[in-house]
């Protein structure tokens, strides 16, 4: 097991892991702007680096800082949470070569599902059900249109090394996909310095099911089952719960095992999300995320394992601590994320937090970094906590979900609680009944 670990990364997340090694009695390091200076993670670590300045380009996203960080505390290992460094291949190699361990997968694997298009001929190749579409980038308009016409209309353009919406543009007829290609090609470039864009079969009415894996590092994997994240703004999750309503248990089972066998063949370490666009019974393979997710607590509750202790052990070597048939789903659970932001606008909200109280009770849980007094600084992603409830079963869940959104007090500044409370009370949320496209097309209304 390692001796320190240095926690790469800000926030809940931050937080989230150095509970975690405390558990495990593993010294932690974690790094800091100085923006940060004041942050619960910085107060309750062992020791703690200022890295630079507020802009993450100066700091989170500095390999060098946080290399040196590492060698100047000697820490052994590295967790990078989610976001900024976590899905870089190059910092998961750069720490190789210097005898510290990214705590997540090869940088090989990273690069593969980082490309968009590589990773889908990759779950291809290892039995994966993928979304009908071009077997890789699309250079010409020409192309695109026989593409277009095998596949049928409405066709998804998306950029190969793209993620959060950007490079993604949805053409209906062939007079649209003339601009749709330019545009995504466009925006492709501008956001991620490469324009590569490819073409799949735009679903209608899916759902967002994403499957959690893990792989021991020798040749084994399994699947913690699935969550559905279908509650999206701009492509953004903003609700998501485990299990997931839309499906049955023998639905749960084929797409679990189909996963963790991938992730076997794979050789993967560490943990990963299969994400799926799911309609009419069917999956469709959309993307690999070789990291920890924002919604990983919602697995948590209903299997009761500690998926960062996972990632710990298998990046020590020790493989993981659970095989397939001792892995139980018990209940339901629901994750909300609470953002520092104008609840029907979306406009970042920074500033000081006044008075903030946190609901508890029976299967309540809350991963936050903040306090009250606490100032959210401008400079990065708006989340501010989540609220995630575990109940015997989906009614329960949102009976104890309600109550506590009425606890859940955060004075000073906008948050997108007002919205989580709306939500509860809609019917068909509490059905169950939504897509991906429900919750913009409820905002569009102003319900």
């Amino acid at each position: 097991m390692f001796q320190k670990i240095l926690i790469a990364n800000r926030g809940e997340i931050a937080l989230r892991v150095l509970r975690a090694c405390k558990e495990l009695g593993i010294q932690t390091v974690v790094v800091h702007s100085t923006a940060d200076a004041d942050a619960m993670h910085v107060r309750l670590a062992d020791e703690s680096v200022c890295i630079g300045p507020p802009p993450s380009r100066d700091s989170y996203l500095n390999i060098h800082q946080i290399v040196a960080a590492c060698e100047i505390t000697g820490a052994d290992a590295v967790h990078p949470g989610y976001g900024f460094l976590s899905e870089n291949a190059k910092f998961a190699d750069i720490l190789a070569a210097h005898n510290i361990t990214f705590i997540g997968p090869s940088g090989d694997h990273i690069r593969v599902m980082g490309d968009k298009i590589e990773a889908k001929r990759t779950a291809k190749r290892l039995g994966i059900p993928v979304v009908p579409g071009s077997d890789g980038a699309v250079t010409e308009e020409k192309e695109a249109r026989r593409i277009a016409a095998e596949i049928g209309y409405p066709v998804i353009i998306k950029a190969s090394a793209g993620g959060g919406g950007r490079g993604m543009k949805v053409a209906h007829t062939e007079t649209d996909l003339e601009i749709a290609l330019q545009t995504a090609r466009s925006e492709a470039g501008a956001a991620f310095g490469d324009d590569a864009v490819y073409i799949e079969k735009y679903l209608e009415k899916p759902r967002h099911i994403e499957v959690q894996v893990f792989g021991d590092g020798f040749g084994g994997g399994v699947h913690f089952g699935e969550r559905d994240c279908s509650l999206q703004r701009r492509h953004q999750k903003v609700w998501e719960e485990a299990n997931s309503p839309a499906l049955n248990a023998e639905e749960r089972s084929r797409i679990g095992g189909i996963c963790a066998k991938a992730i076997a063949d794979l050789g993967y370490s560490g943990a990963g999300t299969i994400e799926f666009l799911y309609e009419n019974g069917e999956f469709y393979f959309i993307e690999m995320n070789t990291r920890l997710q924002v919604e990983h607590p919602v697995t948590e509750a209903i299997t009761g394992i500690d998926l960062v202790h996972e990632q710990i052990r298998v990046a020590s070597g020790g493989g993981l601590s659970v095989r397939q048939e001792d892995i139980k789903f018990n209940g339901h659970a629901i994750e909300c994320r609470i953002n520092a932001e104008d609840p029907r606008t979306f406009t970042p909200s920074p500033g000081t937090i006044t008075h903030f109280h946190t609901p508890g009770g029976l299967g309540i849980r809350v991963d936050s970094g903040v306090y009250s007094g606490y100032k959210i600084p401008p400079y990065y992603d708006s989340l501010i906590g989540k609220l995630i409830v575990h109940g015997r079963n989906r009614v329960e869940c949102m009976m104890r979900l309600r109550r506590a959104l009425d606890e859940f007090v955060v004075d000073g500044i906008k948050t997108t609680l007002p919205l989580f409370r709306d939500l509860v009370g809609n019917a068909d949320i509490a059905n169950g009944d939504y897509d991906i496209h429900w919750l913009e097309k409820y905002l569009a209304k102003g319900e």
